[in-house]
């Protein structure tokens, strides 16, 4: 026994040793975490194996930094970097519980955003959190305590290169496997899923970083013809107007009631027997509004902000970080801009702060001539206010001078926000009792829809009311999805069935209605996305939009593109769906058969090769090189949102 405390006291005397501790409680941690607080959508004992060992290789090759110090320094170094791998791991750890999703250098640049997220963020942590910081505390004693003696030579040269180099052959290794396994897994890296299951956590850091240098580089380095093959591709794929419908809201204003957080399989559902959204089922049936069943959101991390920049400018959104954040000061060829040349005035309406998801600065380079955001509103009131702006009821109350004042035709946009995560309300506003699943944010969920919908159908009553509805197209857009992933379980009970892969890309769905006076309305099953809004509006307006970059197409036209990629690579159609590099059957969610691969990789390739593309025109701002015949450019430098500024415009 004297012999074994004697060892035991060596080792942590030895700052090898206290290094070799550190190494596998991160190993152990990172994997327990990786398996236990991500779906990673694991198979087989290989890919088992592969998450087993992806955190050694960096655990060791990060910590071992802590060699280039002397002294007392080495221990100190080695527990400041033990601490920010934890928080790093902690912090993606929290951010996937909402998400489903890792955090990226581009999401990171955020920051405006942080000083409204506290209620939301407060409500994914979990009592348990505080084991993962449980060996950070021993790190600290270990480098702390007097009773263990400290080292104050530097360690041998040959022992840390040795050590070094064991850490990248691991490291390597583990890129071999996993390439082994999926092949391209580094080149077609849409999916941080793949990325962190094969490489681990902080391997998938580094491919981040690499990823985001590149990014940032492509606009240095882009010039006028890499615009052509953008050109080419967006004219080859051109969906030509359906004579039907063309120019059917020619002169009209336009409002988009934007949905926040809103799911499809809201319609027409009935929770008690009773329904959760009366007026928005009421709509499906009306003869003037056009209800899309099979419309699907395609945001990533930049969730609303990802929403908003596709319908205005059918760009994807990038698959790390908000353009919003990261490209604001791009030359883009907006739904504001290309109106404002027919004669249209535009305006946001949004009852939280202009900074918010730096919306005071991208909608400039849009174009838009106004913006009123929570300046323009009374934010007094607790009790009309939620934890992202004001509720919906008085905010678009107060709203109605404000569109009122605008000169018509006007082209406008008001932001939802009652319906929010964590979906929670004042129960004195609320008219349907909450869901019974366990699940506090599903069940809350009925009761922050219901208001919305409520709040819609008085937007109704008040264009009426001002004498607006007759001559104003009306579209209203979920923006992403209410229930992520991580709420499966919850979500089995409400919809009756148990949610794969497969079901869980159909619940992607988004509700899409556009209303316009005199059009013929009814249900259309197309299958659409979000990309497709600009060219439908546009074609209803009588503008066409062969000149302009676009990447969806008129969900109305004959010619219309029904592959809908979603910002990871995956895709839904109506025949083929690829979820997780896997090809389903879309009408029976069966795998496909070997005879019917070759021609779902073919829609794939293509899928992969036009979100290539619209990162490319994105992260190059190849708009700069590209004015279309007749278009005037947009002069960010025009515009001032501040509030005397507008209202002497007025």
């Amino acid at each position: 026994m004297k012999n074994l405390v004697s060892k035991k006291d060596d080792l942590l005397h030895n700052f090898l040793g206290i290094y070799l501790l550190a190494v596998l409680m991160l190993w152990f941690k990172t994997y327990i975490s990786q398996l236990s607080q991500f779906d990673l959508g694991l198979e087989g004992v290989f890919q088992q194996f592969l998450l087993l060992i992806n955190p050694l290789g960096s655990a060791m090759l990060f910590l071992g930094f802590s060699f280039l110090f002397r002294g007392k320094r080495k221990y100190t170094s080695l527990v400041i970097i033990y601490t920010l791998m934890s928080i790093l791991l902690y912090a993606n750890i929290v951010y996937y519980r909402f998400f489903s999703d890792f955090i990226t250098i581009p999401t990171l640049s955020q920051t405006q955003n942080f000083g409204d997220l506290g209620g939301s963020v407060l409500s994914l942590l979990k009592p348990y959190d505080i084991l993962f910081f449980v060996d950070v505390f021993v790190m600290f004693y270990l480098r702390f305590s007097r009773k263990i003696q400290k080292e104050s030579n530097r360690l041998g040269y040959k022992k840390a290169t040795v050590i070094i180099a064991f850490a990248l052959a691991i490291s390597v290794l583990n890129l071999g496997l996993a390439e082994a396994d999926r092949p391209q897994l580094l080149s077609r890296g849409f999916d941080r899923n793949y990325i962190v299951k094969y490489l681990g956590m902080y391997n998938y850091t580094i491919y981040d970083s690499v990823e985001t240098m590149k990014a940032s580089s492509q606009r240095a380095l882009a010039d006028s013809s890499d615009i052509t093959e953008v050109i080419n591709y967006t004219k080859s794929n051109y969906a030509k107007p359906n004579a039907k419908y063309f120019g059917a809201a020619k002169g009209m204003n336009v409002i988009y009631l934007h949905l926040e957080s809103f799911q499809n399989f809201l319609i027409n559902y009935k929770l008690n027997g009773e329904e959760v959204t009366p007026f928005l089922n009421s709509l499906t049936k009306d003869k003037n509004t056009m209800y899309f069943d099979n419309f699907f959101h395609q945001t990533g991390q930049g969730k609303t902000s990802d929403a908003e920049f596709m319908l205005e400018n059918s760009l994807f959104g990038l698959p790390q970080g908000s353009a919003y954040i990261t490209k604001a000061q791009n030359t883009y060829q907006a739904a504001p801009s290309i109106l404002k040349d027919y004669g249209y005035t535009s305006a946001v309406f949004h009852g939280n702060n202009g900074s918010f998801w730096n919306r005071n600065v991208i909608y400039k380079s849009f174009g838009y001539d106004k913006f009123f955001d929570a300046n323009y509103y009374n934010t007094d009131s607790s009790g009309d206010m939620a934890e992202y702006g004001v509720l919906d009821k008085p905010f678009f109350e107060q709203s109605q001078s404000l569109l009122s004042s605008l000169p018509q035709p006007f082209y406008t946009k008001l932001i939802t926000v009652g319906n929010h995560y964590p979906y929670k309300m004042d129960q004195n506003l609320v008219t349907i009792d909450k869901a019974n699943t366990g699940d506090p944010s599903v069940d809350n969920y009925f009761q922050t829809a219901r208001y919305a919908d409520e709040a819609i159908e008085q937007v109704f009553n008040q264009l009426k009311e001002l004498g607006l509805y007759d001559n104003t197209m009306i579209v209203l857009y979920g923006d992403h999805y209410g229930i992520s992933d991580n709420h499966n379980t919850a979500m089995e009970q409400v919809i009756g069935k148990e949610i794969t892969p497969f079901e869980s890309a159909n619940l992607q769905r988004v509700p899409l209605f556009i209303h316009v006076p005199g059009m013929q309305g009814g249900t259309d099953h197309t299958y659409g996305a979000q990309t497709d809004l600009l060219p439908t509006v546009l074609h209803l307006l009588g503008i066409d939009t062969q000149k302009f970059v676009q990447f969806g197409s008129d969900l109305l036209s004959e010619e219309h593109d029904e592959i809908v990629p979603f910002r990871n690579g995956d895709f839904v159609s109506p025949t083929i769906d690829s979820i997780n590099e896997k090809f389903y059957d879309n009408k029976t969610g069966l795998l496909l058969d070997d005879s019917q691969l070759e021609s779902a990789k073919t829609i794939k390739n293509e899928v992969d090769h036009k979100l290539h593309l619209s990162d490319k025109v994105v992260n190059g701002d190849l708009l700069r090189f590209y004015t279309p015949k007749g278009y005037t450019p947009v002069d960010p430098s025009q515009y001032n949102y501040s509030k005397d500024e507008n209202v002497e415009s007025n």
